[in-house]
């Protein structure tokens, strides 16, 4: 039996959205997978400067609870995930060099109010050498989640 292959998921505020749950459950039956769910934090104004390590972990944590259990069920398996970086491509990279993936999941909120793809997160991480799928949301994770 081949070795799964590692997919890395890569939202915040569309963590469990519909959109995101069937592209995983797609990639889940297209062959043998394992996920792991990376949620940049959210840094809110003053945050960015006194506390840029701590900021946006209670939010980001929130949407690891609710979005694991959903993605786990949609991939078929245990979904792991973190937290990370307040910028999210420095976010991709972090997970990059600690883990072995071969692909990549970028689920984001819609063009018109993507700061993801304002920053174009999605080209910049195709630049980094692994295939990537883009998952655009019709909604948040939750009404006022953040991210």
């Amino acid at each position: 039996m081949p070795e799964p292959a590692h997919v890395l998921v890569v939202a915040n505020q569309t963590a469990a959205t519909p959109a995101l749950l069937e592209a995983v459950r797609e990639r889940a039956r297209s062959g043998p997978a394992s996920f792991h769910l990376v949620v940049p934090r959210l840094a809110h104004g003053i945050q960015k400067v006194v506390d840029p390590e701590d900021a946006g972990d209670d939010e980001a944590k929130q949407v690891l609870a609710q979005a694991l259990p959903k993605l786990s069920e949609a991939a078929g398996n245990r979904v792991t995930g973190s937290l990370g970086d307040t910028e999210p491509l420095s976010a991709i990279q972090d997970a990059i060099n600690l883990g072995n993936y071969d692909e990549i999941i970028i689920s984001t909120l819609p063009r018109r109010v993507s700061r993801w793809l304002r920053l174009d997160l999605v080209s910049k991480t195709k630049g980094l050498g692994l295939p990537v799928t883009h998952v655009e949301a019709h909604s948040r994770v939750a009404e006022g989640a953040t991210a």
